[in-house]
């Protein structure tokens, strides 16, 4: 029992400052001999770690399932790790895919969850999609977020969103007559595989987690990796710079798997991009400082929606072109959104402006979400008046 008092004696050490836990997760673990049957119920038991089984040990040679809460997913990590046991995380972030989970059911005429993929780890994605009539070609809206993994604002704003929408439907005329006409498509993470990683070793990590041959540097910057001027301007070819965009547009099994999406889809209107830091409301284009063609009316439909938003709480959000309101930038998705038929495309950097920057505090979490809300829902109306 030593080992356990020991391990649970670092859950109040700090161990997740700079590298922090987030969101409980599911453990496999693989068993092989009674000694790690042993081991593993004796860690399960202790009241340390609050781990429960979701799958209990049977016979060699089977995984064991295990709840982990996000509390304690680094000294769990640091003991199995010690004790060379086998894992692998199933569930990387328990908390959004039962809320997802429960939205699905809870508002099951309105609300179906849809797995459209799986990332390079092999991790499933899955997207809500929020519909009033049938069909798969209903005009429609995407909502991105996570796709660069240390955002965890925009997951978090992502998901509060997904219950926003389904509660107001119905009781505020705003959303409820844009599902009248239109489908909405919510992809909280985009990044499955980044986003376990900042939880559970690197929590400033933006990239994916795939390989790159002939480099011992892991990952591609999934906003890079999009068929659209790919390896332009604001792009990198070193595998080891975070603006790496891959071997080739679509690379990524992640961007492959949403194109492919859309694309067989044939009539989404409106694509929003969730980001953070620096407060930005953006449109295209980022690859070329030309405008592009819809520029007057995407600044017009982005100013009011900034506008809307600061009604709120006073936050001030800078609206233009992405090459010029942050910085040039090619292989992106609302880039790629735009040149590909999908007029409205926006682009959010959420909270704050430096002071916190990604680590945004828990508190922060619903007002920006709240306010987001106001400046997606203006564009998501803007669209619902003027479809082509």
């Amino acid at each position: 029992m030593k080992w356990i008092l020991f391990f649970g004696a670092l859950i109040g050490s700090g161990i997740c400052g700079r590298e922090k836990c987030f969101g409980d997760q599911v453990f496999r673990i693989n068993v092989r001999n009674g000694d790690e049957i042993s081991k593993i119920s004796q860690l399960v038991n202790s009241d340390n770690f609050k781990l429960s089984f979701w799958k209990s040990p049977s016979t060699f040679g089977h995984p064991v399932d295990i709840l982990v809460p996000s509390v304690s997913l680094q000294p769990v990590r640091a003991f199995l790790k010690s004790q060379l046991l086998e894992y692998s995380v199933t569930i990387e972030d328990l908390q959004i895919y039962h809320e997802m989970d429960s939205i699905a059911q809870d508002f099951s005429g309105l609300v179906s969850r849809v797995k459209i993929g799986h990332s390079f780890e092999n991790r499933s994605m899955y997207i809500l999609k929020f519909s009033t009539g049938r069909g798969s070609q209903r005009p429609a809206i995407w909502l991105n977020a996570g796709i660069h993994s240390r955002e965890w604002i925009s997951q978090a704003t992502a998901i509060w969103t997904a219950r926003k929408i389904v509660t107001d439907y119905g009781k505020d005329p705003a959303i409820t007559s844009i599902l009248e006409k239109m489908d909405i498509f919510l992809l909280p993470v985009a990044n499955p595989d980044g986003y376990v990683y900042t939880q559970t070793q690197d929590r400033l990590w933006r990239k994916s987690r795939s390989l790159n041959p002939g480099s011992s540097c892991i990952g591609t910057d999934l906003n890079r990796n999009w068929n659209v001027s790919f390896a332009g301007k604001g792009a990198s070819d070193d595998p080891c710079s975070e603006a790496y965009h891959g071997t080739h547009a679509n690379s990524e099994v992640e961007v492959k798997s949403v194109v492919d999406f859309i694309q067989k889809h044939r009539n989404f209107k409106c694509f929003i991009d969730l980001h953070s830091y620096s407060q930005l409301l953006m449109y295209p284009y980022g690859y070329t400082f030309n405008k592009a063609p819809d520029t007057k009316e995407l600044d017009e439909v982005a100013r009011r929606a900034a506008k809307a938003l600061a009604s709120l709480s006073g936050t001030e959000y800078r609206v233009g072109p992405i090459s010029t309101t942050i910085y040039p930038a090619s292989g992106s998705s609302t880039d790629w959104a735009y040149d590909n038929g999908i007029k409205y495309a926006f682009a959010f950097e959420l909270r704050d402006t430096r002071h916190y920057g990604f680590l945004l505090p828990a508190n922060q979490i619903i007002p920006t979400a709240e306010e987001t809300w106001l400046g997606m829902k203006t564009i998501m109306e803007h669209v619902r008046d003027h479809l082509y």
